[in-house]
């Protein structure tokens, strides 16, 4: 696996950091069932994982972190929600963000997602400068290119 894991990989990392998080431990039915893949998969991804570096893997007992695997599902869960907190101050409701969020995460540098925080934090501490923007978009989408 690469310096960076693959956007598969970083999905396995975050969900089965949040799975610990929630439950104190990540089973493989668990993942499977969270991310919509077969065990089988699962089990393949988690072994590439543990590989890799970032997990430990003990077959029917649980999976654990490595402080390099905790490490990369931090980075993406601030990633994630810097995306949120952006968006959310643009009003984008909930179930599009988690879309819109799902399907550009991985595809961002980190200078763009540090980009993304420092004008959500800009816009936050401008509150005038975020009404008028908001006010000024076009309503009628006749307007839209």
């Amino acid at each position: 696996m690469a310096a960076r894991p693959s956007q598969s990989a970083e999905d396995y990392l975050e969900r089965i950091h949040e799975l610990i998080e929630e439950k104190g431990y990540a089973r493989a039915v668990d993942i499977a069932h969270s991310l919509k893949v077969k065990q089988a998969s699962v089990t393949a991804m988690v072994q590439r994982l543990a590989k890799a570096g970032y997990l430990k893997y003990e077959k029917y007992r649980g999976l654990l972190l490595t402080p390099k695997g905790r490490e990369v599902a931090r980075h993406i869960q601030q990633r994630h929600a810097t995306l949120e907190h952006f968006f959310t101050l643009l009003g984008i409701d909930p179930a599009t963000q988690h879309q819109d969020i799902e399907g550009i995460e991985h595809h961002l540098s980190h200078e763009t997602v540090e980009l993304i925080s420092d004008l959500a934090i800009f816009l936050e501490k401008n509150p005038a400068t975020l009404k008028k923007f908001l006010a000024s978009r076009r309503k009628d989408s006749s307007d839209k290119i």
